[in-house]
């Protein structure tokens, strides 16, 4: 028997984990057979024509209409106008957890679109267009949390549309036309919206707030639809019939009757609370009494005694001034999570401490086994009580989806407090931080967190221009990670032209100096997103590394190497670092404004989106 060269069997081996590396699993590739097999009725030539077969792999042999995008997991399947006449199971389609893009538009698909679609929780485009669906929309719709486009038009879809479906946030495209739904439009964020389309259906009622900029094209064919922009003006609420004859006149009296019968009961109820409630106002104030006796006895007795019990290391930590506050001291804003928020439940809950940073502390509050808050602590701010609440009150009407608002704040001459709703999935600082240990975090996601910054800036900054209000302290671990990956900007507002400068360079303007800082910073954000380095200090040195790379003409060799490995295109990765630069120009004048920085971030994501279209 020959013997196999002992160099043979090393080789054989990297090999096997070079293909299990960059192989789809196994089962998800039996999935997708049998969810391509249920989309052509079993028609065995499509299988053959497009080469979906399990005993390959599709990321490495070509599976027709499937795309990987430089990784080893299925990103795309667009099968457009093959003749399908099955169904879909979204729950075999939904066992490639990385799909992002599904087109089985122009095919004759019929069925459902069943509610397992929801699992497919990386999804941002889905194209189901002139097929034969029908019956209603799952509500599971609204899972999707990163779904942007959606097309269902031209199919035979019933019922109305899912009321929550509003709950996707990042919807730009929302077409519908052509089917047979009925009841009310949803509230959309049509603001948000670039593309909607509702036409020729069955819907009726008032068209949303918000729509009235719409085209007519986009509503049309609806005859139950009224209000702007349509011709058809939505009648006025009916207005009470007189009464005519014997007959309604005794059912009026019939009426007020019972309904004087149901007051005189309302009194009743009302005495009788307000009876307890005096009642027990009276027992604790006697209560109050007796414990004030008690505490002052107790006082006299340890008085002098220096190993007195000192407050909870564990608890949010204040000065004597705030402990002492009453709880009305605490503003607490509109939200319904802490609307019954007082401040001796801040002071009495157990806090850890979050961090530690040059401006002050941020403490993770639990008030509740559900509720968690968020409570910066600020310190050295030379700010009056009353100025600190009218700009606290002045910020939070200027709301945006990916700026973190307070929920409550709290300001003495010694304390100042802001409570935020606490987010659990951390900071863009560690998360950068976690992408150097493997931790996914992609290009599509990096580029969604860039324009997400840049769009809540642009909004904040607008809105408060005429305050001079910015953010001020912008920083990576200033960028929170909602669930849906989204970002969301914490601690607007907090500094002030007087107690922060981080641009190497100060305008002379100090009323467009913090906004300008808020640039610069941004693209310091901008540079950690492409580099995939955390900057340090102002990040100064990250920029001029940069910089210094850039005019030696080695552009590629800033890009994190985990982008480039997983296929991310270097021509938008070059058009957001030049987007960088501009931020980051030593000169507070010669960088762009917020509302330019988030254009053109926009642009180089509409062009990323429709490259993940069109790149099959």
């Amino acid at each position: 028997m020959e013997r196999i060269p002992t160099w043979v069997i090393p080789i054989s081996l990297l090999l096997l984990l070079i293909y299990s590396a960059n192989a789809e699993e196994d089962d998800v590739k039996v999935s997708l057979v049998s969810f391509l097999r249920k989309l052509s009725s079993n028609n065995s030539q499509i299988d053959l024509d497009l080469r979906w077969d399990a005993s390959t792999d599709p990321c490495l042999n070509g599976w027709v209409g499937v795309d990987c995008r430089g990784t080893n997991s299925v990103r795309k399947i667009i099968l457009e106008g093959r003749g399908l006449n099955g169904s879909i199971d979204a729950g075999l389609l939904c066992k490639a957890e990385s799909l992002a893009v599904v087109s089985l538009r122009d095919n004759e698909l019929h069925g459902r679109l069943p509610p397992e679609i929801s699992n497919c929780t990386e999804l941002t485009h889905l194209y189901l267009g002139s097929n034969r669906l029908s019956g209603s929309l799952p509500s599971s719709l609204s899972l999707l949390s990163n779904l942007k486009r959606l097309n269902i038009s031209y199919n035979n879809f019933s019922w109305g549309l899912p009321q929550d479906l509003p709950r996707v946030s990042g919807l730009k495209t929302m077409l519908a036309q052509n089917n047979s739904f009925d009841g009310s439009i949803p509230q959309f964020d049509f603001s948000n919206l670039q593309d909607f389309n509702v036409s020729y259906n069955r819907l009726s009622g008032p068209v949303p707030e918000g729509a009235h900029h719409l085209s007519l094209e986009s509503l049309m064919g609806n005859s139950g639809l009224c209000g702007e922009p349509l011709p058809k003006a939505c009648p006025p609420p009916p207005a009470p019939s007189p009464s005519q004859g014997g007959k309604t006149k005794k059912f009026s009296a019939e009426k007020v009757i019972m309904v004087s019968g149901y007051i005189a009961l309302g009194l009743v109820v009302l005495l009788f609370f307000a009876y307890k409630f005096v009642y027990r106002r009276m027992a604790d104030a006697k209560k109050g009494g007796y414990e004030k006796k008690v505490a002052d006895s107790s006082a006299k007795s340890s008085s002098g005694n220096k190993n007195t019990p000192s407050r909870s290391e564990y608890s949010l930590p204040t000065s004597n001034e705030s402990a002492a506050a009453v709880s009305s001291s605490l503003v607490v804003l509109v939200n319904p999570t802490t609307k019954e928020l007082k401040f001796e439940d801040l002071l009495k809950a157990p806090a850890e401490l979050l961090g530690r940073g040059r401006f002050g502390s941020l403490y993770k509050v639990m008030l509740d086994d559900t509720t968690a808050l968020a409570v910066k602590r600020i310190k050295d701010w030379a700010i009056s009580p009353e100025d600190f609440r009218k700009r606290m009150e002045r910020i939070d009407r200027v709301k945006h989806p990916n700026v973190l608002s307070a929920v409550a704040f709290y300001c003495s001459k010694q304390e100042k407090l802001v409570v935020y709703e606490y987010q659990k999935k951390g900071s863009l600082f560690k998360l950068l931080r976690g992408s150097q240990n493997d931790q996914a975090f992609d290009w599509d996601s990096r580029l969604n967190v860039a324009g997400g910054i840049a769009d809540g800036l642009a909004f904040m900054h607008q809105g408060l221009r005429e305050d001079g209000i910015g953010h001020g302290n912008l920083k990576s671990s200033n960028i929170l990670i909602k669930t849906n990956m989204d970002p969301c900007i914490s601690e607007y507002g907090l500094m002030t032209i007087n107690n922060c400068q981080t641009s190497p360079t100060p305008s002379d303007n100090t009323q467009v100096s913090i906004l300008k800082d808020d640039i610069y910073n941004l693209g310091i954000i901008l540079l950690e997103l492409l580099t995939g380095k955390v900057a340090q200090n102002n990040g100064s040195e990250l920029a001029q590394w940069v910089n210094s790379v850039v005019r030696e003409e080695w552009t590629v060799e800033v890009f994190d190497r985990t982008l480039l490995s997983d296929g991310a295109s270097e021509e938008q990765m070059v058009q957001l670092l030049q987007v960088a630069l501009k931020c980051t120009n030593p000169s507070p004048d010669a960088r762009p404004s917020m509302n330019q920085v988030a254009a053109m971030i926009d642009a180089i994501k509409e062009e990323d989106e429709r490259s993940i279209y069109s790149e099959a």
